[in-house]
């Protein structure tokens, strides 16, 4: 579980389980996961977990390690965390100490491991025994060697930077701290370089950057939501709209009342949903990309596979709208250069560390966070559903005074206009849903202000139409709503709650 998970849950699971018992659940938890190839790559992943920078590879007891960085924990742990351990970013893992008693313990712990599993043996007899089947043995009096029972991030990436020293955590570490600690230290301890500016990209498209191309599809996606919002407030229905409808403005209202304001109502919240996906890119280009970060690419790459492949929702609804069309063949190129793969040299701000209740606080806000953009990417699915389905749900059927089959004697073509704007809003959301996942579960570290502001905006864009458009036109079903009103109560919790600790920085600043 990463740490947004067991910070926030492990007081009710400790009162439900017990403390030990429900830490033991959480090892065991872990592991049953971690033993798996594909389990540890989901955890690897899922947790934003990178390959270490090479500097911090070295050996222990003659072993070469991929990072000076492990654990150290008694035979009865052995098992579980040689398993758990790896995906999580440990490089060696330390049983101590050994006696022979223990020698058929650590044989079972050590088969099928990952990474080195070293041995330090109280007796010759424990040495023999396991000599076969472990990497190598510690005396425990190691120069190079560091134990630490301290949770302290600073601490330990300060002691990473003696090259060949070695850190091993003692299990009250990972209990104090959460399994992300083997990343942040990673993390805290590669060393960077500035960030370019705006001046270093040059005139030369093909000479561009990637997380360039990236904001020039943040910006794209912001000015096509505006445009959208500035038709639905205007004319509604532009030329290609009319020619496939037969209809006009006019004579769309006089065959139902609400038939206007129904539409008027999908498009903009698809345009909030635009500009939400715009300022979520934007902030990755900028945030992310620029400064090295390998999960801001992953991130807007998935975001994306799900929102382009939506413009063929035109398969099942039979209306190809133009503007859609030239918009999306305008930016994916863009996007192609964006997502392209580049060396990610770390050119972000490494911050010091902050008082443990702010990380803390933070952490619930994440997970809020979290809960919010997986609920959006449900809703999304099923309003993509239903509009390349049934496409009105009963609330829109008593807000229009009519059933789908009224409205198709109306006109044809009426029912499958409203199933493209339906299922198209589906896949936006869908896609910016994605990337507020992932952003809020890759991109939480103290002092990242472009996170707090970057979601801040998008949900803004997302929420505040869709209240403000229902409101307008008395689309007021308590039921129909509800989501809304839920995820706007998550985000802002979960953001008044991560502010102190995303804006550390900035807030230091206007404090002096």
């Amino acid at each position: 579980m990463p740490d947004w998970t067991y910070h926030p849950l492990r007081g009710p699971a400790a009162a439900v389980l017990g403390r030990h018992r429900s830490q033991r659940a959480a090892l065991r938890l872990l592991a049953s996961i971690g033993s798996r190839p594909a389990g540890a790559r989901l955890i690897a992943r899922g947790f934003g977990h990178r390959h270490p920078p090479e500097h911090l590879a070295g050996e222990l007891a003659g072993v070469p390690v991929t990072v000076r960085l492990g654990i150290t924990v008694p035979p009865s742990l052995a098992r579980d965390a040689v398993r758990a351990m790896p995906p999580l970013g440990a490089g060696v893992v330390e049983v101590a100490p050994v006696s022979a008693a223990d020698a058929e313990t650590v044989r079972e712990a050590a088969a099928g491991r990952s990474i080195p599993l070293v041995v330090r043996a109280c007796d010759p007899e424990a040495e023999a025994a396991l000599k076969p089947y472990v990497d190598g043995f510690t005396s425990g009096d190691e120069p190079q060697v560091v134990h630490t029972s301290d949770p302290s991030v600073t601490a330990a990436a300060a002691a990473l930077e003696e090259p060949g020293t070695v850190v091993l955590a003692r299990p009250e570490v990972l209990v104090a701290a959460g399994p992300g600690w083997f990343q942040r230290v990673t993390e805290a301890a590669t060393p960077t370089a500035p960030a370019p500016a705006l001046r270093d990209v040059g005139r030369d498209p093909r000479r561009w950057p990637a997380w360039w191309w990236a904001l020039l599809v943040g910006l794209g996606m912001t000015g096509a939501g505006l445009g959208a919002a500035a038709i639905t407030l205007g004319p509604v229905l532009l030329w290609y709209d009319r020619d496939y409808l037969g209809m006009t403005l006019r004579e769309l209202h006089a065959a139902n009342h609400h038939l206007v304001h129904f539409l008027q109502h999908d498009r903009i919240t698809m345009a909030g949903t635009m500009i939400a996906i715009g300022a979520v890119y934007t902030g990755l280009a900028v945030g992310g990309i620029r400064r090295g970060r390998p999960w801001a690419r992953e991130v807007y790459l998935l975001s994306g596979a799900i929102g382009f492949p939506t413009l063929f929702y035109f398969l099942a609804t039979g209306f190809v709208e133009p503007l859609h069309t030239a918009t999306t063949l305008v930016l994916f190129p863009m996007f192609v250069a964006g997502v392209r793969r580049t060396p990610h040299t770390p050119r972000w701000r490494r911050e010091p560390e902050g008082p443990e209740p702010e990380r803390r606080r933070a952490l619930v806000g994440q997970l809020l966070l979290i809960v919010t953009g997986t609920g959006l990417f449900v809703g999304g699915a099923v309003i993509s559903v239903v509009g390349l389905t049934g496409v009105f749900v009963p609330s829109d059927l008593t807000f229009l005074g009519a059933d789908a089959q009224t409205l198709e004697t109306v006109n044809p073509r009426l029912v499958p206009f409203v199933a493209h704007d339906r299922a198209g809003f589906g896949g936006a959301l869908m896609s910016a849903a994605v990337a507020i996942t992932l952003l809020s579960a890759w991109g939480w570290r103290r002092g990242e202000a472009w996170v707090f502001w970057t979601l801040a905006a998008a949900s803004a864009a997302g929420f505040l139409p869709a209240v403000v458009v229902h409101g307008a036109i008395h689309y007021t079903d308590l039921l129909h709503l509800a989501p809304v009103y839920f995820g706007i109560a998550m985000t802002g919790t979960g953001l008044l709650l991560a502010r102190p600790y995303l804006c550390a920085e900035a807030s230091a600043k206007a404090e002096n």
